[in-house]
């Protein structure tokens, strides 16, 4: 089985960490890149593209500086060229209104940042499921 590439968006260092050292333990799961926020996705996508390897899924933190989740979401789903990638959207902070507003402008689901290992691979399985449901 070939891996999922995965880009994350996370501007926290702690939880980029985290989240490296979590998919270092998958085989199923390919790290495609880190940005810390939305301008270097739309930057490191525009890089990626032109290896013909663009990821299979996007994560991306609510909260980030210079472009948060949510704009970074309208962004890709506006483009020709990554509206097809589909994209999760994290935060420690997710409620109803920021989950409605960002399924509404395309994400295929929201998820509360996990605090564990465990959760990670929660959070990943249902990411994958989802992707492979898509």
């Amino acid at each position: 089985m070939t891996p999922k590439r995965i880009l994350l968006a996370e501007d926290d260092v702690d939880d980029r960490d985290m989240f490296s050292i979590f998919l270092s333990s998958r085989a199923d799961i390919e790290l495609a890149g880190f940005a810390e926020n939305g301008v270097e996705v739309i930057e490191l996508l525009g890089n990626i593209s032109e290896s013909g390897k663009l990821p299979d899924m996007i994560v991306l933190d609510q909260n980030m500086p210079k472009q948060n989740g949510l704009q970074t979401l309208e962004m890709l789903k506006e483009s020709n060229s990554y509206q097809h990638i589909p994209v999760f959207v994290y935060s420690t902070y997710a409620d109803s209104n920021m989950e409605a507003r960002s399924i509404q402008a395309g994400a295929l689901a929201v998820f509360s940042k996990p605090y564990s290992f465990e959760g990670y691979h929660e959070m990943m399985n249902s990411m994958l499921k989802l992707v492979m449901d898509k």
